[in-house]
């Protein structure tokens, strides 16, 4: 299976009140084609630090991290600002937009502003046939304030798709959304997945968790542990089985 992500003795570590404070110590981690990784851990363990760090959002103190062939800790910053835009989606768990667009336009963004792709015509169309396969495209004209959060958080992975990422990223994307609501953008991000779109969220959530092939527990800024799903249980078999693991580990 192809690698599509490696990451070496990663650190992160902040000056407050001249004190250091070691978030990520030494991480080592690979992430396969096709895989949906899970990222959980107490509140403070350092979920979001190595989510943001390995995807070029935040700047790691030392450590290596090849995406794509490419050490994205040594490229100048345009240069990993178009790796983010062409071959990274991004998901969050406050779902950002720009309020004076469409639905459609806030997807379309991403797009347009990359150099890769065909023309504007075949971006729209893009955009169009996205939202159509995750049940929005009737709200494609809306202002983002006249839907719900279950069909913003649609039009967030719709728009994190529009330029075929090799990888997404996602921190907490169900977190603010109700239990029906968190399953059906699950149900989407499973199907992403199965569709062969590599994923690494963080969650606290374990039902959540539950539905990733494989799930890494970080305490203090170190994985303490790798727990890897049953792809033929079914889901609460899945759910227990994790349960009984992160209990094992101190959850």
């Amino acid at each position: 299976m192809t690698t599509v992500m490696e990451i070496k003795d990663l650190c992160k570590t902040y000056v407050v009140d001249k004190r250091q404070i070691n978030v990520l110590k030494n991480v080592n981690l690979k992430v396969d084609e096709g895989e949906m990784v899970a990222i959980m851990g107490p509140s403070g363990s350092g979920k979001s630090t190595l989510l943001y760090s390995i995807s070029g959002m935040d700047q790691a103190t030392s450590g290596k991290v090849r995406f794509d062939g490419t050490d994205i800790t040594e490229v100048k910053e345009n240069e990993l600002a178009e790796i983010r835009l062409d071959k990274m989606g991004f998901i969050f768990q406050q779902m950002f937009m720009m309020k004076n667009l469409t639905i459609l336009d806030n997807i379309l963004l991403p797009a347009f502003e990359s150099k890769k792709g065909g023309s504007r015509e075949e971006k729209i169309r893009k955009g169009e046939d996205l939202m159509r396969k995750l049940g929005i495209i009737d709200i494609a004209d809306n202002d983002i304030n006249e839907v719900s959060g279950g069909q913003l958080q649609r039009a967030c992975i719709c728009r994190s798709m529009i330029n075929s990422p090799k990888i997404l990223f996602a921190d907490e994307p169900t977190g603010a959304l109700n239990r029906t609501t968190s399953n059906e953008v699950m149900d989407e991000l499973v199907k992403l997945n199965r569709g062969g779109t590599t994923i690494m969220m963080v969650t606290h959530d374990s039902r959540i968790a539950s539905r990733c092939t494989r799930v890494l527990f970080i305490v203090d800024g170190n994985i303490k542990g790798e727990f890897n799903n049953d792809p033929d249980a079914d889901d609460r078999t899945r759910e227990r089985a994790l349960n009984n693991w992160l209990m094992d580990l101190g959850w």
